[in-house]
C-alpha cells in the first residue's frame, strides 16, 4: 500500500445493486469491480461481512460472528449455475426497492432458497470439498451449533438458554450437538456457500488489479457465537453471562452523551496476571482468518488497544465511563505471528492521545484523515491536507459514520464558517460541486491512499447516508441503483485519478493509447 499513490471507493456489499433486494456476491459485485477498474481505482473498501440481526438494527458492527459470512449476501444465480437450485425456488419480490434494503423481506426469501439448496446438496453435492472446508475453519463448529441453538430457542440470547448449554457443559454440548445435527450441518453448508462465492469475487478483483480492504471491529456483540464459545475472554458476570461493564466512547463529535455501544469488554489479563492466553489465541485465529479473505484490513476503533472507554453496564449513556489501559504493543507483537504481513489501516478517529499516536507509529500503521473534520477549527487542524506530516495515511472525504459530503454541506448543524472555509480551501469555482471539491482535495494530498464513499462520487445527499452513530434503527439500508455506475462517472473519476497521479501504471498506458 505504501509508496504508490492510489485511490479506491468505500461501498458495503449490501449496497450493491441487483434484483435480490440486497447486494450479493453475484453479477453486481463483478460489475462493480469492472467499474472500479474503469474508474482508475485500485481499492474496494467494504464493511464487516458477518451475519447481522434485526435485534441489533442489522449493524455489521454487531454481528452474530466475528468469522462467519452473511448468508444474505449469497448469490442465488451461482447456486442455479451449480445445479443446486431451480429458478422457481427463488422468490424475487417485485416490491424490493433498488434504493433501500428491507432486511426482513430479504431474510424470508434468502431462508427459502438456502433450505432448497441444502436439500439438493445433500443428494448430489460434492461432500469431499465440503468436508475439506469444514476441517479448515476451526471456528465453524461453535458457530453452527450456536446458530442451531439460536433457532431452537427462538432467537433468544444465549445467556437466557438453559444453564447447562449457556455455560457449555460438556454433556450439554454433546447432547445438543446430536439433537441438532441436521441444522448444524445446514449452517456449515451456508458458510461453505458464502466463502466459495467470496473466493471467486476476491480472485476476480485481483485479476482486475483491485485490492479489497476489509474491516475488523475491535469488539463483538454480546449475543454472538464468539462470546458464547469464549466466555473466559470477556468481562462477564459468571452466573448471568451478562457484562458488568460495556464498551463505547465518551462524548465526541457525534454525540454529547457519548456512544454506549453495549459490547462486552475483553478480559485482557488472566486471573493470575499476565496475558489472557485464550483471548490472545482467539484474536490470533481472527487475524489468520481475515488474512485469508482480504488484502488490507482496517482495524475499527484502533485506539481501544491503547486505552478503552469502560462504562458500567447499569449506565444508560456513555458519560460516566473511564479510560482503562489496553494491551498496547504487547498485543500486536503477539499478533504479528498471525498477520502474515497483512497491511493494516488504523482507525484512529475520536479522542486520540500521544500514546495512541505513538502505538500507531511504532507499528507503522497508516492512520485515517477525514476531510469533513478539517474545517471546524483553525489552520492547525490535523485533518487539513497541509498539516499531513507523512504519506503513510489514508484520506477519506467521509466514512460510513459521516453524513455524505453534500449532506454535510447542506446541513443546518454545520457552521456556515466551516462551509466557507471548505470552499476557500478547495478554491471552489462558481458552479463547482462540493463533493468533487472534496475528492480533489483528497486526491491532491500527499497521502498514499484515498478512499471515497460511493455516495460522494455520485454527489448524493443525506437520504443516502449509511449510518447515524448513536441510533440503533434505520441504518445500513442504502443501496445504489445500477444506472449510477455508468461510464460517464467512471471516466470522470479516472480523469481525476490520472491528474493527481493516482492511476495504476497499466491504466496510464491504456489511457495514453485511447487518447
Amino acid at each position: 500500500m505504501r509508496n504508490q499513490r492510489s485511490s479506491g471507493i468505500l461501498l458495503h456489499l449490501t449496497s450493491l445493486p441487483g434484483p435480490c433486494g440486497i447486494g450479493t456476491l453475484g453479477k453486481s459485485a463483478f460489475d462493480f469491480i469492472d467499474f472500479l477498474q474503469a474508474a482508475g481505482q485500485t481499492h474496494w473498501q467494504i464493511l464487516p461481512y458477518g451475519p447481522v440481526s434485526g435485534i441489533f438494527g442489522n449493524s455489521p458492527y454487531m454481528s452474530l460472528s466475528a468469522f462467519a459470512g452473511n448468508p444474505l449476501l449469497i448469490d442465488p444465480a451461482q447456486l442455479m449455475e451449480a445445479g443446486l437450485l431451480r429458478p422457481e425456488q427463488v422468490e424475487v419480490s417485485p416490491d424490493f426497492s433498488e434504493y433501500l434494503v428491507d432486511f426482513a423481506a430479504v431474510q424470508a426469501c434468502n431462508d427459502n432458497f438456502l433450505e432448497s439448496t441444502f436439500q439438493e446438496f445433500r443428494s448430489h453435492g460434492d461432500s469431499v470439498v465440503f468436508g475439506h472446508f469444514c476441517q479448515t475453519m476451526p471456528w465453524l463448529d461453535d458457530y453452527a451449533l450456536f446458530m442451531a441453538l439460536r433457532e431452537k430457542f427462538a432467537a433468544s440470547p444465549w445467556f437466557s438458554w438453559p444453564a447447562d448449554i449457556a455455560h457449555r457443559k460438556p454433556e450439554a454440548l454433546a447432547e445438543w450437538g446430536a439433537t441438532l445435527a441436521e441444522r448444524i450441518l445446514f449452517h456449515k453448508f451456508v458458510q461453505f456457500c458464502f466463502f466459495s462465492q467470496w473466493q471467486i469475487i476476491w480472485d476476480y478483483a485481483h485479476s482486475r488489479g483491485i485490492k479489497i480492504i476489509g474491516d475488523i471491529p475491535i469488539y463483538v456483540a454480546l449475543d454472538s457465537a464468539d462470546v458464547w464459545a469464549h466466555q473466559e475472554c470477556f468481562v462477564l458476570d459468571r452466573q448471568t453471562g451478562q457484562p458488568t461493564h460495556v464498551a463505547g466512547v465518551p462524548p465526541d463529535y457525534f454525540s454529547e452523551t457519548g456512544q454506549r455501544w453495549g459490547n462486552p469488554l475483553f478480559r485482557w489479563q488472566s486471573e493470575r496476571g499476565g496475558m489472557n492466553e485464550p483471548l490472545f489465541a482467539w484474536w490470533g485465529q481472527r487475524f489468520r482468518h481475515i488474512c485469508q479473505t482480504v488484502d488490507v484490513v482496517r482495524i475499527d476503533h484502533f485506539r481501544g488497544f491503547e486505552a478503552y472507554w469502560q462504562i458500567p453496564a447499569s449506565e444508560e449513556t456513555a458519560v460516566n465511563g473511564e479510560w482503562v489501559k489496553g494491551p498496547g504493543l504487547e498485543f500486536f507483537t503477539e499478533m504479528q505471528k498471525h498477520l502474515d504481513k497483512l497491511p493494516i489501516i488504523a482507525e484512529d478517529l475520536g479522542v486520540i492521545t500521544p500514546e495512541v499516536e505513538g502505538l500507531r507509529d511504532t507499528l507503522g500503521f497508516p492512520g485515517m484523515k477525514v476531510l469533513q473534520f478539517a474545517f471546524d477549527s483553525d489552520e492547525r487542524n490535523t485533518y487539513l491536507p497541509h498539516n499531513y506530516t507523512t504519506v503513510n495515511c489514508v484520506v477519506y472525504t467521509g466514512t460510513h459514520d459521516n453524513d455524505t459530503t453534500l449532506g454535510w454541506y447542506l446541513s443546518d448543524t454545520v457552521m456556515q464558517a466551516s462551509k466557507v472555509k471548505a470552499r476557500r480551501y478547495a478554491n471552489s469555482q462558481p458552479g463547482s460541486q462540493i463533493h468533487w471539491d472534496f475528492i480533489r482535495m483528497a486526491y491532491a494530498s500527499v497521502a498514499d491512499l484515498v478512499i471515497v464513499p460511493l455516495q460522494d462520487v455520485l454527489g448524493f445527499g443525506s437520504d443516502c447516508r449509511m449510518n447515524i452513530p448513536g441510533t440503533s434503527q434505520g441504518n445500513w439500508r442504502w443501496r445504489c441503483s445500477l444506472r449510477f455506475l455508468n461510464t460517464v462517472t467512471a471516466r470522470a473519476l479516472r480523469d481525476e485519478a490520472m491528474f493527481y497521479n493516482r492511476l495504476p501504471a497499466a491504466s496510464v498506458v491504456s489511457c495514453e493509447r485511447e487518447e
